[in-house]
């Protein structure tokens, strides 16, 4: 299987390589010129690869000065957890011209890159991305952050990768569920994009059954859309907004929840409802389209165990909202036609709580 890099084509670019059995070291001293560094991972990740990726490292000679291990899930992105790991960096030693390599999923490149980008008002950050999740969504574009009790990354910055190594090799000890997950972005992805990517979505189930060469393709053509998307709109000051399709309520159902839901799964139940409100905005019925995907990729089109007022609430917060909304209004990304999204489209409270009721169980 060939190693393909794409460019990110912002002010300041990055390469994102992709493949099986990367060769990490001489990846990232093609990019950085070795210093000293810091590995920040978690608990599940952590004693599976850290080891490993400290070793190719320093032979590529990088100096490493330790790894910082928080625990693993969606409540290690918090202030609390902020705080210890901008002490613990310090503690450490790494200087203002050090490295921060980030291995892990979604949670240690948020986490990751928002230390990343304030400690000492920002060193260097290199995504590793060991989750499916994290390879086609979360590692590309910039955006880090943590979250507050009052809802999701409330907090965060744009903070770009000087390098994105995904290998897939590390997808090889994820759960199932964790791939399904994964799959939920890539379905959401091929929605927005239309094309070929969108044709590609049959490969989800090989994807979902370990098979490398699907699972490259959908990377890519992941990472290609974001990239093209994200040159277009880095800060997310318009055309970028749509990568929050499924998301508004997506969102809402993890913090009503209390981020005891998955990301994919919250995401593929926001889909079905965002599926449901562009029917009624634009008369376009994919609702069932969403649905098979969403089996296909293994994940349930609805959801139980959350207050549906819960999720009203949170999305109340959205940090997407402009003060212009109002008490009773909100703005969603719906799709008019596979390939064809529109952005800000606004839906009422009542028009919410319809599309929020019918993916609860």
């Amino acid at each position: 299987m060939p190693v393909e890099t794409v460019e990110v084509p912002v002010a300041h670019p990055y390469p994102v390589v992709v493949g099986a059995g990367l060769d990490l070291g001489g990846v990232v001293s093609d990019t950085l010129q070795p210093g000293l560094c810091a590995i920040f991972t978690d608990s599940t990740v952590g004693p599976l690869y850290a080891a490993r990726v400290r070793e190719a490292l320093e032979r590529g000679g990088w100096r490493v000065a330790g790894i910082l291990e928080i625990p693993s899930g969606e409540s290690s992105k918090s202030m609390e957890a902020y705080a210890d790991a901008i002490g613990r960096l310090a503690r450490l030693g790494l200087t203002r011209d050090g490295t921060l390599f980030a291995l892990g999923g979604g949670v240690v490149g948020d986490l990751g890159g928002f230390v990343a980008g304030t400690y000492m008002r920002g060193v260097d950050l290199v995504m590793l991305p060991t989750s499916l999740l994290a390879m086609v969504d979360s590692a590309v574009g910039g955006k880090v952050g943590i979250d507050l009790p009052e809802g999701k990354n409330l907090v965060g910055a744009f903070v770009r990768p000087r390098l994105v190594a995904a290998d897939l090799d590390w997808l090889g000890t994820l759960p199932d569920r964790e791939v399904s997950n994964g799959l939920a972005e890539t379905i959401k992805m091929g929605f927005l994009s239309g094309g070929d990517y969108f044709e590609d979505l049959d490969l989800i189930e090989a994807a979902r059954d370990g098979d490398l060469d699907a699972l490259q393709r959908l990377v890519l053509h992941s990472v290609r859309f974001k990239a093209r998307i994200v040159a277009e709109d880095e800060l997310e000051g318009g055309q970028r907004a749509i990568l929050n399709y499924g998301h508004t309520i997506g969102h809402a159902l993890e913090a009503a929840a209390n981020y005891n839901l998955a990301h994919g799964t919250a995401v593929a139940a926001g889909m079905v409802a965002a599926a449901s409100l562009s029917r009624e905005h634009f008369g376009t019925d994919l609702t069932a389209v969403h649905r098979d995907l969403i089996e296909a990729a293994g994940l349930p089109p609805r959801v139980s165990g959350v207050a549906p007022e819960r999720a009203l609430q949170a999305m109340g917060r959205d940090k997407k909202r402009s003060a212009t909304d109002g008490a009773a209004r909100h703005r969603f990304v719906l799709l008019r036609d596979v390939g064809d999204p529109i952005r800000d489209v606004p839906v009422s409270e009542e028009e919410a709580r319809r599309a929020i009721g019918e993916i609860l169980e």
